[in-house]
């Protein structure tokens, strides 16, 4: 199902792959939104939590769909791809344990969590994996369970979670608008007993979005995008279901810097115009031309490009912190500096070393970095370190006077849907290799 991706003899993915680039080529053209990453992994997990089929649209291919499809499978659902759709049917769900070496492979791989606890009462798995992006415990996640009446158990570092007298509602205050949380209360609480009510929750879009395709199938739940949510249980969900997938904010973001460090232009495609609100301002104030209309953004950036000051990641609807990497990239090429200041993840900046070897001046210190436009940067080899940083050396790479060869790409795989591809229809010379 899906694209092919390189893995190992313990079936995890594989760095055998590499992106190969010769930069200097202004980008010009017209890009289409894939599906949200970061909406489709906890989408596909809620189709989970009840019998019936789901018929899910505009899931991009990506590894970590298809990861998520064979958690699915492992559960005893049944998956199938048909073009940019994803067909499941959890009529034939019989196991509540997601084995290791699944779980391992991504970070959204805990979104089974919540939805297998509401489908059968209990769930057994491991800790998540995904990039490495400094400490991302799941604290929230199992304190808000336990306040709905499930035990959890460490049993030989697995988790094993049990709600022998059944899930109930409850009130839970999140100490920060953790987005995986938020979610996982959400997959829970839509089945328990009673109402259930989120204060402190994330307003991310992608939360709306599940939330959407729950209300679809009969859930109800109230205020999602909002700071507090409410959620009433249902007996049961609707067994049918078609859903589209809302588009991806960090991808467009990403196509967009790609556009602007070549000094190009382009047309975004069924963009989600409110997710960028506090990426776009930050263009104009570098000098680009920016345009919106209905579901497509109109980039220009042929004019000289300036520094847009300083950059603080925050929970939305600030900065996103996934858009901090291939911001930075192209930051490295503006005149001026540029402060990027992270807020979310204490370890979200091991791109800069990469960036440094392609000619970027880059201090970091504590959770600030400060960028120095450079005149021009230069090929080389870089390796990516995370899913975003790795698109951040493709965005240098396009930049960069002669080849830049990025490995390690199974990261890039997990998030932009062949983005050699899409770069290929806009005028960048780029291959896999």
């Amino acid at each position: 199902m899906g694209n092919y991706y390189p893995r190992n003899s313990q079936g995890l993915l594989s760095g055998s792959e590499k992106l190969q680039l010769r930069g200097g080529k202004r980008l010009s053209g017209e890009v289409t939104v894939q599906g949200a990453k970061n909406a489709v992994l906890p989408i596909i997990a809620a189709t989970a939590a009840a019998r019936g089929t789901s018929v899910l649209h505009g899931c991009p291919h990506l590894s970590d769909v298809d990861a998520a499809c064979r958690i699915l499978r492992s559960l005893g659902c049944s998956t199938k791809r048909e073009g940019g759709s994803v067909i499941v049917n959890a009529d034939t769900m019989a196991n509540t344990a997601i084995p290791p070496e699944l779980m391992s492979e991504m970070r959204s791989s805990i979104f089974f969590l919540g939805a297998v606890l509401a489908r059968a009462g209990e769930c057994r798995m491991t800790m998540p994996g995904g990039c490495v992006l400094g400490p991302r415990p799941i604290d929230l996640h199992i304190d808000a369970l336990r306040k709905m009446g499930v035990t959890v158990t460490d049993e030989r570092g697995a988790l094993v979670c049990k709600a022998e007298n059944g899930i109930r509602g409850a009130k839970i205050m999140l100490p920060f608008p953790s987005v995986g949380a938020t979610e996982n209360i959400i997959l829970t609480a839509v089945l328990a007993d009673g109402d259930t009510e989120i204060l402190n929750a994330a307003r991310e879009p992608e939360i709306q979005d599940l939330s959407d395709y729950l209300i679809k199938r009969g859930a109800k739940i109230y205020g999602a995008g909002t700071g507090t949510i409410n959620i009433t249980g249902v007996s049961e969900l609707l067994d049918e279901v078609e859903y589209k997938i809302i588009p991806d904010r960090i991808a467009a973001i990403t196509y967009l810097c790609a556009a602007a460090i070549t000094r190009g232009s382009l047309i975004l495609r069924s963009a989600d115009i409110n997710g960028l609100g506090s990426f776009l301002p930050l263009l104009e104030k570098m000098g680009c031309s920016v345009y919106t209309y209905n579901d497509s953004v109109f980039l220009n950036a042929e004019k000289p490009l300036t520094s847009c000051g300083k950059v603080i990641t925050a929970v939305y609807p600030g900065f996103p912190t996934d858009a901090q990497a291939p911001l930075m990239a192209l930051a490295c090429t503006l005149a001026g500096t540029t402060m990027f200041v992270e807020n979310i993840f204490q370890s979200r900046f091991a791109h800069v070393t990469e960036l440094v070897r392609l000619g970027a001046k880059i201090d970091v210190e504590g959770k600030a970095a400060v960028v120095q436009g450079v005149a021009e940067l230069h090929g080389g080899q870089v390796c990516c370190t995370d899913l975003r940083g790795g698109a951040a050396l493709v965005v240098a790479g396009l930049a960069a006077e002669g080849v830049t060869t990025v490995s390690d790409i199974y990261h890039i795989d997990r998030g932009y849907e062949n983005i050699e591809g899409v770069l290929s229809a806009i005028g960048a010379t780029i291959r896999r290799i």
